[in-house]
């Protein structure tokens, strides 16, 4: 999808990991998001649109196409493309089609595929369950990085807190945080994540783990509030605390947190300031065992983007 390869979790369908990742883009854009998904092996493609909530529908009827040629896709494979406000993005992911009718919305949990409702559904639905039993098996997942691993947590039902004590305390607000998140209310999101962070700080102190969360939660959701900057920092923030900890594998995910935040920052001039502490930091971690060090890729991008960012900044010097 837009380029990143989707695949689904162990025992999760692959038509599940489609809507989740557009449920994510759809709450990370404040809007419903569009797809085309295209099945190789059904032969059709399908208009769908999942709101943040969750909520899909077929946007038009699917439609048969001939096969691909050779060597366009790999079989069981399908391409989808995605986009916001009817603006269509291209993009490749693994996708299994869906049917003329409405699709039940994805809840971000692992569970049974989306079921298709309408005339023939029944034919379709064993028609998917035939390509799903033929398609070859899926490479093993690699885990959830930066603001997806805080998205997982939102949209899942695993644990809302990490201690036993915080669980007492949190539990109940983690929730509301989560529900409003989900539905889309991100300004409700930002002011329950801020007073439950003073809370959780005044009684457990600043370095505790649920504060550690707490924090990697509000960064999150001031990127989605469209406040980059403040994401930036706050993931930062707990990133220096996390490697302090000696905890490289939770300091690189804040760290690739704050990446994504900080490619959402415009102007040059303070991408330039904040893209440097953030490769500073960066750069430390490669230098010590663990995923930063296994991961060189993401670094050099940033590194290139402060090139451009340096181009863009000399050029409005110029204009000015």
């Amino acid at each position: 999808m837009d380029g990143a390869r989707i695949v689904a979790a162990p025992g999760q369908e692959i038509q599940q990991a489609v809507l989740d990742h557009l449920q994510r883009l759809a709450i990370s854009v404040g809007a419903p998001i569009r797809a085309t998904v295209h099945d190789d092996l059904a032969g059709c493609v399908v208009p769908l649109e999942v709101s943040a909530d969750g909520s899909s529908r077929v946007t038009g009827e699917a439609v048969r196409v001939g096969p691909r040629p050779s060597g366009a896709g790999t079989p069981g494979a399908g391409q989808a493309g995605a986009g916001t406000s009817g603006a269509a993005t291209s993009g490749a992911g693994e996708a299994a089609a869906g049917a003329s009718g409405a699709v039940r919305g994805s809840t971000g949990q692992v569970g049974p595929a989306p079921v298709a409702e309408g005339p023939g559904a029944d034919a379709r639905d064993a028609t998917a369950d035939s390509l799903l039993a033929d398609a070859p098996p899926e490479p093993t997942a690699t885990p959830a990085r930066g603001f997806d691993a805080v998205a997982e947590e939102v949209l899942g039902d695993g644990p809302l807190t990490e201690t036993a004590e915080g669980a007492k305390l949190l539990t109940g607000p983690m929730s509301r945080i989560n529900e409003a998140v989900r539905a889309g209310r991100i300004d409700t999101a930002a002011e329950l994540a801020d007073r439950t962070l003073a809370e959780a700080t005044a009684v457990f102190g600043p370095g505790h783990a649920e504060v550690l969360h707490l924090l990697e939660l509000s960064a999150y959701i001031a990127y989605l509030a469209g406040d980059p900057v403040r994401a930036f920092r706050l993931s930062l923030d707990v990133a220096r605390l996390r490697r302090q900890a000696r905890d490289g594998e939770a300091a690189y995910d804040n760290v690739r947190s704050a990446a994504t935040a900080w490619r959402a920052v415009r102007d040059p001039e303070e991408g330039l300031r904040l893209g440097r502490d953030l490769i500073d930091l960066w750069t430390d971690l490669t230098a010590e065992p663990g995923p930063a060090a296994d991961d060189p890729g993401p670094l050099e991008s940033a590194r290139a983007r402060m090139v451009r960012l340096t181009d863009r900044a000399a050029q409005a010097a110029a204009r000015a």
